[in-house]
């Protein structure tokens, strides 16, 4: 209704309880309180109560909301039909009774505002956390409650006002939708974590890809050019890419963007391993990345191509000494020393395969590498430097 004034919001007959029928409006909780030998009581028959607590009492029962009050010296205890549930096993046990004999499982945490209320002093709480026994366990429960004073005929506090709210499942709601907001977020973050990894994955991909590519040109352009006929070309062109395959496949076989540096070796030699004792292989855990695997994998076939045709590879009692190590700076060094071959001389000519094995490999590495033929057979030794920003898995 718009613009109405208080003569219009008024009833035309106003509905009227006398002093006597105070426990009219008091529902199941006035009936209990009716039937109560309060002759027995502190306060004596109900005929004899004061105004005041009979105004409180009307109040109180009359109201929707859990209410419940404490009256007298021994202040004992009221409580309307709302206010019940938040007995629990003690309901029917609780009216008339003294406030700590009620609640003597939080009468210690609560006791500061008692004694504020009975001072005339007003209080408030909101969630107020009380592990109570009301149902016969210890029960984590959450109240939202005002203490207020209540005065008697002569203006003299006799007793306190409690208007209450449950909040235990509130809270619950509210922890548990924090844990749910908690939950979203961190898979907010997760999403947005493996969205990065994915573009840094893509961009990965297409780093290698372009490098692949950029090798196979110039393994394909390189090799034509040296080589004697078409199908030693074909031949030669077959192999090569062949021990990329094989670094390739340690690449996408590894979870971060690098491969170590013994798997990258081990995989190269393998086509050319005919007995256990062939090589001999030490070094430390160290990781390449991408291109540098891709180079040391063809720099390690070319130098075993070269030891099957004219090096150690080419006689049953030759063997290979492959060693690398890494210092904490990213600086490291790899040897590869032939023994048990045929005597060694140092070529004519160098082709692809030792441009590749010295040049190529010592730019990719950022370092020097260097063939040197000793009569005992073919050395080379490479000092360089690891990505030190490599992705290690685990």
């Amino acid at each position: 209704m718009a613009n109405s004034t208080a003569n219009e919001v008024w009833p035309a007959s106003r509905p009227v309880i006398g002093p006597g029928d105070f426990l009219k409006v008091g529902g199941a909780s006035g009936e209990e309180i009716r039937r109560f030998d309060w002759a027995a009581t502190s306060l004596g028959p109900i005929d004899d109560w004061p105004l005041s607590l009979k105004t409180t009492m009307r109040l109180v029962l009359s109201s929707r909301q859990p209410m419940s009050f404490w009256w007298g010296p021994e202040l004992l205890h009221f409580y309307n039909d709302a206010y019940v549930p938040m007995l629990g096993q003690r309901a029917g046990n609780a009216l008339g009774r003294p406030f700590k004999e009620v609640w003597d499982d939080v009468w210690g945490m609560v006791l500061p505002f008692v004694r504020s209320a009975l001072s005339g002093e007003a209080t408030w709480m909101e969630d107020m956390p009380l592990t109570m026994m009301r149902n016969g366990y210890p029960e984590q429960t959450y109240f939202t409650f005002s203490y207020s004073p209540l005065y008697g005929d002569d203006g003299a506090v006799e007793g306190l006002l409690n208007i209450v709210t449950e909040t235990t499942r509130a809270v619950a709601d509210r922890a548990g939708l924090h844990v749910a907001y908690e939950l979203a977020q961190e898979h907010i973050r997760e999403r947005a974590r493996h969205e990065r990894e994915l573009k840094l994955l893509n961009e990965e991909l297409a780093h290698r890809m372009k490098n692949t590519l950029a090798m196979t040109q110039s393994i394909v352009t390189q090799t034509l050019r040296s080589a004697e006929s078409m199908s030693d070309a074909i031949a030669t062109v077959t192999a090569r890419i062949g021990a990329l395959s094989k670094a390739q496949d340690i690449l996408t076989g590894t979870p971060g963007t690098t491969a170590s540096f013994e798997e990258t070796v081990m995989a190269a030699l393998l086509p050319h391993r005919d007995r256990d004792d062939r090589f001999v292989v030490s070094g430390g855990e160290t990781y390449l990345t991408a291109q540098q695997a891709l180079g040391l994998s063809l720099a390690i076939h070319e130098l075993a191509t070269n030891a099957t045709k004219y090096g150690a590879l080419s006689l049953p009692e030759g063997r290979i000494e492959i060693g690398w190590s890494a210092a904490e700076d990213g600086s490291f060094s790899f040897n590869w020393v032939e023994c048990g071959g045929p005597p060694v001389t140092a070529p004519v000519r160098r082709g692809f395969g030792s441009r590749l094995t010295e040049r190529i490999i010592s730019e990719i590495f950022s370092g020097e590498g260097r063939m040197t033929f000793e009569p005992t057979g073919l050395i080379f030794r490479l000092v360089g430097r690891l990505d030190m920003s490599t992705d290690v898995p685990g």
